[in-house]
Order: C-alpha cells, then sequence, then structure tokens
C-alpha cells in the first residue's frame, strides 16, 4: 500500500533526522577532549562551604551523608572529622556557627517550598532543634556577631506571612524575642554591635527605598537617605563609633559608590569608587565594624584595599593563583581565615590562612575529580547592542576543536537582576565540553555596570533585553565562532523566560531551547509571587510592567500568548512546589505548545522548588538535556 501523506510526512522527517544526527556527530568526532562524567560536574561536591568556629577549634563544612549534603565537623590539625546530620531528603545548603562555638545552626526548607526554619545541632552530641517550629513562615539569619556571645539575629514572617520581623534569638536555650516590628514597609534591618535595631531599609511609595534611622530601640524610625527607582543603594552597617552608617550610593553619579554617611549632618564621604563598574563586595570586620577592603568586577572580581593593615595578608593570597579568593569566615581573635579560592577552570578550594605566619594550609576541593580534566577557559568580551549599547559578556570556548563555525548556547543568567560574572560554571564546562561554545551575555537591565544600564531594562521584558540576547549570537556568528544554524538558548528563572520569549519573539535566530522555571504569562506571575515580595510589588511593576497601567505590554510581552510564533523544539523543566514560579506558569505554557502541534518534552520534578536541589534530579534533568541539546545542535553525548 502507497504511504499516506502524513506517513509520506513523518518518515521524511525521520531520514532529515538522521542526516543531521550523523552530519553532527562527524562535527562532534572532532574534539579530542576526554568526556566529563556528568555525575563529576553535578553531583554532590565531595566536601564545600568550610567555616571556621569562634574560637578556632573546629573546622566545619558540607559533604555527602547518605546521599545528600549534610553538616560535617573536625578538629583544626586533626583527622577526626564526623558527620553532624543525617538529612535524607533535599540536604543542607546552608551553615553558620552559633557565636559559642558549640552549636551550628542551618536553614532547612522541605521540598522546595520556601519555608525555612532554623534547625541547630549540638557539636558534642549531634542532637537537633527546630528553632522555628511554626507553621508556613520562612526565618533567615541576619547576623551572628562576636561581641554577642549568647544570641544571634534573625528575621521572620511569623506575625504576617508578608512582613518580616526581627529577633534575637539564643541556640542553646531557644528563647526568641522579637526586638523590631515591621510596620509594613520595612524590607531589611539594621543592628549596631550590641544588637539594637536602629535602621531599616523601607520601601517607598513610588518603588525606591528609603534608609531610616532611629537613636534606640523605643524611638521612632526617620528618614536618612532616600533611593529613587533608578538609584543603586543600600546599607551595609553603622561604622565602629555608631555615629555614621556605611552605604553603597549611586545618587548623583551613574555607578554605585562606597561611602560613609553621618547621622547626625548627613554629611557623606566617599570611601572607594570606580571609573566603570558598581560597587561589588565590601569586607567590614565583624567585631571592629571598619570596613576592610571592596571588591569591583568587571571583568572578574578585584580587590581594593582600605584598610592599610591588610596589604601584606592580600599579598599572601594572591600567590595561591591567578584566580579569585574571597575571605569567606574568621575567628573571632582575627588570628584565622577561611579564605575560598576559585579560578574559571578551578573549582572552589578552600584554605585556613594564619595572619601571623602568612601562611595559607590547603584543605579541600569541592570536585577534586577535575583538576585532571581539561577545563576550558572563560574569557570576558564587549558586545555591541543593535542601539549601541555595551553589553559585557562571556564567552567560553570548547578546549579540543577549532574555535569556528561551532554550535553555540547562550545560556542566560537568571533574576534579571543579577549578572554574570567570570569564574567556575559546572554547567559552562558541561556545555563547553559536550562541543558547545557558552555566550553568556550581561544584558540590559542586569546589575552592576551603572544606573544607566539597569534602567535601560525597565519595561523591556521580551523587548530590548531580548533583542540584546539575539545581537550577542549576531556577534558570535560575526566573529565566526557560532554557526547560525545550530543556535540555542538555555537558562532558569528569568533565565528560562528568556527561552520562552526567544523562541517567540526572534524565532530565527534559535534551534531550540531549555526553559528552566520560567514564567510564561506576565499577569499569572505576577499575581502569584510569594506573599513576602510585597514590599517589592512596586519596584517590580517599575521594572516589568504594571499589570493594570501596562496590560497591553503584557500581553506583547508574554509568551503564553504568542505560541503561534514558536516554532523550535522546546524542553521545558519545573519543579512543582516551586514559590516563585509555580507549576502553572509552565503547565499552561506545555497544554496551549501542545493544542497547537509545538514539539515540547516537559519534565515535572515532584519534589523540588525553585531549582534542582536533589542530585538525582540533576542527573536525570542533564541526562535529558544533554541528549536534547545534542539531537538538536549536535553536541557530544555521555554513553
Amino acid at each position: 500500500m502507497a504511504p499516506t501523506l502524513s506517513r509520506l510526512s513523518r518518515f521524511h522527517r525521520l531520514m532529515l533526522t538522521i542526516t543531521l544526527m550523523v552530519l553532527f556527530s562527524g562535527c562532534a568526532q572532532e574534539q579530542s577532549t576526554p568526556l566529563i562524567p556528568k555525575a563529576e560536574l553535578f553531583g554532590n561536591p565531595v566536601k564545600t562551604q568550610a567555616r571556621i568556629s569562634p574560637d578556632a577549634r573546629y573546622i566545619s563544612y558540607l559533604a555527602p551523608n547518605n546521599g545528600v549534603l549534610n553538616v560535617w565537623v573536625r578538629t583544626i590539625g586533626g583527622d577526626d572529622d564526623r558527620p553532624l546530620t543525617t538529612d535524607v531528603g533535599r540536604g543542607i545548603h546552608q551553615h553558620y556557627w552559633g557565636p559559642d562555638s558549640k552549636h551550628i545552626i542551618f536553614p532547612q526548607d522541605v521540598d522546595g517550598r520556601g519555608n525555612d526554619h532554623l534547625i541547630v545541632v549540638n557539636i558534642e552530641d549531634g542532637s537537633t532543634r527546630d528553632l522555628t517550629p511554626f507553621p508556613n513562615i520562612r526565618a533567615s539569619i541576619i547576623v551572628v556577631g562576636p561581641n554577642i556571645s549568647d544570641v544571634i539575629m534573625i528575621q521572620m514572617n511569623k506575625r504576617i506571612p508578608q512582613l518580616f520581623d526581627a529577633y534575637t534569638l539564643n541556640p542553646t536555650t531557644g528563647e526568641l524575642k522579637l526586638v523590631a516590628e515591621n510596620p509594613g514597609t520595612v524590607a531589611g534591618w539594621i543592628q549596631n554591635a550590641e544588637f539594637e535595631v536602629l535602621g531599616a531599609l523601607a520601601a517607598t511609595a513610588d518603588g525606591g527605598f528609603q534608609l531610616q534611622v532611629r537613636d534606640n530601640p523605643q524611638a521612632e524610625f526617620r528618614p536618612l537617605v532616600t533611593w529613587g527607582t533608578d538609584d543603586g543603594g543600600r546599607a551595609y552597617g553603622f561604622t565602629p563609633d555608631g555615629k555614621g552608617i556605611y552605604i553603597a550610593d549611586s545618587r548623583g553619579a551613574d555607578l554605585v559608590r562606597l561611602k560613609v554617611i553621618d547621622i547626625a549632618t548627613k554629611e557623606q564621604t566617599v570611601l572607594a569608587a570606580h571609573s566603570e563598574v558598581d560597587l561589588g563586595e565590601v569586607m567590614i570586620n565583624p567585631r571592629t565594624h571598619r570596613v576592610e577592603a571592596v571588591a569591583f568586577n568587571k571583568d572578574r572580581n578585584r580587590w581594593t584595599i582600605l584598610d592599610s593593615s591588610l596589604v601584606s595578608d592580600f599579598e599572601s593570597l594572591r600567590t595561591l593563583g591567578d584566580g579569585q579568593f574571597m575571605v569567606a569566615g574568621r575567628d573571632d581573635a582575627d588570628e584565622y581565615w577561611m579564605v575560598a579560592y576559585s579560578a574559571d577552570v578551578t573549582p572552589i578550594e578552600y584554605y585556613l590562612y594564619e595572619r601571623k605566619t602568612q601562611t595559607a594550609t590547603f584543605l579541600f576541593s569541592g570536585q577534586p575529580s577535575l583538576k585532571n580534566a581539561e577545563l576550558a577557559s572563560m574569557q570576558y568580551v564587549e558586545i555591541k547592542a543593535r542601539d549601541g549599547l555595551h553589553l559585557p559578556a562571556f564567552l567560553t570556548l570548547p578546549p579540543g576543536v577549532p574555535a569556528k563555525n561551532l554550535p553555540l548556547i547562550v545560556n542566560v543568567h537568571g533574576g534579571p537582576w543579577t549578572r554574570d560574572s567570570w569564574g567556575f560554571r559546572s554547567d559552562v564546562q558541561w556545555m563547553a565540553n559536550r562541543g558547545y561554545a557558552v555566550l553568556q551575555i550581561n544584558y540590559r537591565g542586569s546589575v552592576g555596570f551603572g544606573n544607566h544600564f539597569m534602567s535601560a531594562g525597565n519595561k523591556e521584558w521580551g523587548g530590548k533585553m531580548q533583542l540584546d540576547l539575539a545581537d550577542g549570537v549576531a556577534w558570535a556568528v560575526n566573529e565566526g565562532y557560532a554557526d547560525p544554524n545550530r543556535v540555542g538558548i538555555f537558562g532558569m528563572s528569568f533565565g528560562g523566560y528568556a527561552v520562552l520569549a526567544g523562541a517567540a519573539y526572534t524565532p530565527d535566530v534559535y534551534a531550540c531551547g531549555v526553559d528552566m522555571m520560567g514564567p510564561s504569562n506576565l499577569f499569572t506571575f505576577y499575581r502569584s509571587i510569594p506573599s513576602y515580595w510585597t514590599p517589592f510589588l512596586k519596584i517590580l511593576t517599575q521594572r516589568m510592567g504594571d499589570p493594570v497601567a501596562d496590560s497591553a505590554l503584557l500581553v506583547e510581552r508574554s509568551p503564553y500568548f504568542s505560541v503561534d510564533k514558536i516554532k523550535i523544539p522546546l524542553l521545558i523543566v519545573q519543579g512543582a512546589n516551586d514559590p516563585r514560579v509555580k507549576r502553572a506558569e509552565s503547565d499552561q505554557m506545555v497544554d496551549t505548545l501542545k493544542a497547537n502541534g509545538r514539539e515540547v518534552e516537559y519534565v515535572v520534578y515532584e519534589n523540588e522548588g525553585h531549582g534542582l536541589a536533589r542530585p538525582e534530579n540533576r542527573t536525570d534533568f542533564y541526562k535529558r538535556a544533554e541528549k536534547f541539546l545534542a539531537e538538536h545542535l549536535g553536541g557530544r553525548v555521555e554513553k
């Protein structure tokens, strides 16, 4: 019987797919670099997040126990490593020493719902207790201070779900004391050395923020600094004498600078500034409350020392290598520093640095199996957008293959109000190892490059922000790096939105897309955001668009309403318990794609939230993504 037209169409599609796979496999075979197993890139680190106890007796870290990350501890100079916790779920991903050096506190979430509780573990007997045992709350640590030996400061939305109040918490007794009640606008609290809450960062009616202060815990707050919606600013804390506050501030300039402002006179003094980028990390001594160093990040993180007594320390730490380091912790006496070091081809390593001898003792690498792997270098580039804006970006080329006419993946950062930076990235190394060039573009709206760059992204979701990504692809093609017929787009959160928007609004640029937990409909996304984002709603509407006043714009910029324009295959991934981008965002997009006959693969992880915390889910996702990208772009696949 002669084949029907539909059967003939499927046959031709099958033959075309086989032909493309043969052609692509020929390209991939040119890469001589050995494949790095996905388990080594995306499995749990062997050890990570080293911390030093306040009394400098112990080192703690996170490492697998029962197959998931748990808290471990060992005596400094000893080999008595032992696990303190036995979690078998999503694992533990942050931990902090209590001020008495007898307890470790860590936030614990269940199935990714975002309701973090603070759990304490006794390092002597391993007993644990929930310090915030209240239903449907989210708690986080504000500060653990060396000047206060019995309590830490936390914030929690126990009283009203939309608002975070400030509390002191005794990890030993569990005593919880409300020290500052949120009037309805406060997005962050600022305390002095005695844990008195004398400062607050409050949202203003127009979408900006205001730094407020008071003279004592019983007094009313009064305004000190007001930032508009297009200003960059934040507060770091009080000066040692309590008479001033360190702030990041861009008012009157395009770039954010470090200042100190006198509370009584409002006189401001610039302490550090850069000619091209915003202020980055600020290193403040936790005991003296003096600013010691600041970092500025254009092509990579570079430190400027403000306290001359640290010059020799930083010179010694720079000998660790040509990468980046940061002080991840210190003991109360400030005699020992925990130092984290990494580079683009070096996964994070930890060193114990002794200031007296200025020697750094290597502790461990998070991924030691990658030490001898042939990893790909990340290079800083600048791309000119079609309207003349210069876009800072990073290009990673696959080793072992000529840097010409390669399949390209545009790896879009989330946020969108974050940024991509130079350094080690497992996902980037995975892509490069499989034969793809990787382009990470700081599109307009990304932070770190001044007010003008940030505000250029206002109401440009799916608009000029999306065109920036397309301009990056055009640059890579014109430079000869990328094959225009083999370009994919990959991202999570806002990056996932950019995948859907790229498929809908620039459908001829990409051959496929991988969306992880990206919003599809800006109206439903806006209505479903967590209640504790309330202080940020106004700034969200300023940046994204108002669902009422800008309804026509949000229809135009919601990929859900433009499914008919999509013609590339998509892989969509969702965490069922995601509190930020609800499952409905992906469900409705997939249903509409299927109803319109579009090619889509959909995976829902029932025990995940916003991201993939469980190693078995990460392994499953990257296995699927690797196969999907190879099918449509021609990269290599691990057998």
